[in-house]
């Protein structure tokens, strides 16, 4: 059995604690102060999101998590974190993801580089949102043909949700998916963020015009605080395992350590050099050095993150 190889990723740098006036402001219901407290919450959240950092890509797909949940009980449907992790987690390379997975699915893909190329939404988004494809495709089409940087970023994607949402209330997560690709456009960003779907009250879809812009607006503030919290504490947890991960014995401990910094779950199986039993040895390892977590309550079946 060898150790973990010296090549290993570089902690991540902690960001720096928010402004207490910015934290306890967003949120505001009055939406000339939303947009103000969110712009400022958005600027703060800027260099986490433009960051080269590896956990990265983790961040995105533990926000498209919570998206997808925050969708699906707008919907309501039972799945939850759980459901969602095992419907993604747990099928095979042919199973069909089922509406949840693939609204996870859908949520994963806002947080990389290709879905900010938009030529590609009419056809790929409705089957994620398990939607008709007659009338999406004219409205998104509609929308990409529009300048975004000519308006106040928080206001042209809130006007697209509103767009969207013009065709129904099933198209709900299609409209949160699409404001936070916009807003991501219009900051520049070249990967979004899920910010929008985990935020915004139910109430909210019954206003129009700014009472809805500004409920956005504070969702987006709301949003950007708590993915920073979030980022924060995943590089806390990032950190944490890199202490401990040269000291970790087993042929994949390495591979496995890498995915952990690159995945919200990881099940406990055989890889390359190692079988199920030493993979499940390590993650115990892992847990009672407290650098990683059993994140299903299972006996069997079981998943692991930081």
């Amino acid at each position: 059995m060898g150790t973990i190889a010296n090549t290993r990723p570089t902690p991540t740098q902690m960001p720096a604690a928010l402004p207490r006036w910015l934290v306890q402001g967003v949120g505001q219901q009055d939406a000339e102060k939303a947009s103000y407290f969110s712009i400022g919450a958005l600027i703060c959240l800027d260099p986490l999101v433009r960051s080269a950092e590896p956990i990265g890509a983790l961040w995105r797909k533990r926000l498209a998590l919570d998206a997808a949940a925050a969708v699906c009980a707008l919907e309501g449907r039972r799945e939850g974190l759980g459901q969602l992790r095992d419907a993604f987690v747990l099928r095979g390379a042919l199973d069909d993801p089922g509406p949840a997975g693939r609204q996870l699915l859908g949520w994963r893909y806002l947080g990389e580089a290709r879905a900010q190329r938009s030529a590609a939404w009419a056809e790929l988004l409705p089957g994620f949102f398990d939607l008709a494809p007659a009338p999406v495709v004219e409205v998104l089409r509609a929308l990409n043909g529009r300048f975004v940087g000519r308006s106040f970023p928080l206001q042209f994607p809130a006007e697209a949700a509103a767009a969207v949402l013009q065709l129904g209330p099933q198209h709900r997560g299609l409209a949160l998916w699409v404001a936070d690709a916009l807003l991501a456009r219009a900051l520049g960003w070249e990967r979004a963020v899920p910010l929008l779907a985990a935020h915004l009250p139910r109430a909210a879809f019954r206003l129009e015009g700014e009472a809805w812009q500004g409920a956005c607006a504070a969702a987006w503030g709301r949003g950007a605080v708590g993915a920073y919290a979030v980022y924060g504490e995943l590089a806390r947890r990032s950190n944490a395992l890199l202490t401990v991960a040269p000291k970790l014995r087993g042929k994949d401990a390495a591979a496995i350590v890498e995915t952990l910094l690159s995945e919200d779950a990881v099940a406990a199986q055989a890889g390359p050099h190692t079988s199920d039993r030493a993979a499940r040895r390590l993650f115990e390892r892992l847990m009672i050095l407290g650098v990683v977590r059993e994140l299903t309550g299972r006996g069997t079946f079981r998943l692991y993150g930081i």
